[in-house]
């Protein structure tokens, strides 16, 4: 059975996704904040689902997600074209928020239980529906389901779980040290190493101080690419640079015969931009825009990006480093659009 799974951009939502990572190994996998995100995210699925053999079984998963009756209508329009067509689909949508009740009461594949985290949910579908874990895999799984179940509705009573899923809450909101646009997948599977890591100090004494302790040391252990030491924001510059090398073709833009590279969202550019423009010496700029375009510059010498950054939109700063706010500019989670868009800027400087 081939895997498509969609859910949410949190603590509940990474905790769904490790689930079916550990039981189904592989699969298609996005995550999705509300409206915009989750129509284009689905969009997506029934892109790639189209690609599949029509014999192939799918599972299409979408979890700690609501769906608007609206959003529940057209989806289950398209899988059921999907379906006449003979693709064999199972499509589940596993929550618990409340605001998706009137699409739970219209459509079966819609389940819906406010009591439960949509991990729990998640965890007790898979050992319901399918085969579940083995007993080794649940001494650290179940554990780890009940602190997040505890954090997510919010359940005090239960001291032990709900103090650990804090420190777990923090942990996975606080990861930004690989982009989760340019590197979703990457990013994700960070987060879901640090809670598989985090498991490991469930039932230790004093288990939620131990990790809270040592999440800085974890951060770096999976960053490191080799055997040297260095503090957390070097080791996530060279992680990067490590990352953008490998799709720098596919980030550039260029400006009057000057090469550079744009990315989108990565924010706090200072130390990852110096280190990548050292290490790659045929680009001459650096652009990385924000989801409210606001925009950072940074070169090595060759190129003045204060004044690029003035021409393109009243900015300005220092021939190195510089910045500015595209005010015409528009969110998208898809990167070509913000490519097209600078790339269109850059021809049409004066």
């Amino acid at each position: 059975m081939k895997l498509f799974h969609i859910s949410h951009t949190d603590l509940d939502g990474y905790g769904c996704q490790l689930l079916t990572k550990e039981y189904f190994k592989e699969g298609f996998f996005l995550n999705a904040n509300y409206g915009l995100e989750v129509r284009l995210s689905i969009d997506t699925v029934i892109k790639e689902i189209e690609q599949c053999e029509k014999s192939e079984p799918i599972l299409f998963l979408i979890t700690d997600v609501n769906l608007t009756v609206n959003e529940s209508k057209e989806l289950n329009k398209k899988v059921n074209e999907l379906l006449s067509q003979g693709y064999s689909i199972k499509l589940q949508l596993l929550d618990h928020h409340a605001t998706g009740e009137k699409s739970a009461k219209m459509y079966d594949w819609y389940f819906l239980d406010i009591s439960r985290c949509a991990t729990k949910i998640t965890y007790d579908y898979l050992n319901e529906e399918f085969e579940g874990f083995s007993d080794e895999t649940n001494s650290w799984l179940k554990p780890l389901v009940n602190s997040i179940n505890a954090i997510d509705i919010w359940l005090e009573d239960q001291r032990d779980n709900f103090e650990f899923g804090k420190v777990l809450l923090s942990m996975v909101s606080k990861v930004r040290e690989i982009n989760n646009i340019l590197f979703a997948k990457e990013n994700r599977n960070f987060r879901i190493y640090l809670l598989k890591e985090a498991a490991k100090y469930i039932g230790k004494p004093n288990d939620n101080i131990a990790l809270d302790g040592d999440i800085h040391t974890l951060k770096k252990n999976y960053l490191k690419l080799d055997d040297n030491d260095d503090t957390l924001d070097n080791l996530s510059a060279k992680y990067l640079v490590n990352s953008l090398e490998e799709i720098k073709e596919n980030l550039t833009v260029n400006f009057n015969g000057h090469k550079g590279l744009l990315t989108y969202c990565l924010g706090s550019i200072s130390i990852p931009a110096n280190a990548f423009l050292k290490a790659n010496p045929d680009f001459d700029f650096f652009i990385d825009i924000g989801k409210k375009g606001n925009a950072s510059f940074r070169a090595d010498g060759k190129v003045d990006v204060s004044l690029m950054a003035q021409k393109l939109a009243n900015g300005g700063g220092h021939v190195n480093a510089s910045g500015c706010k595209f005010d015409d500019f528009k969110e998208s989670i898809d990167y070509s659009n913000v490519k097209s868009y600078m790339q269109y800027k850059l021809n049409n400087i004066e």
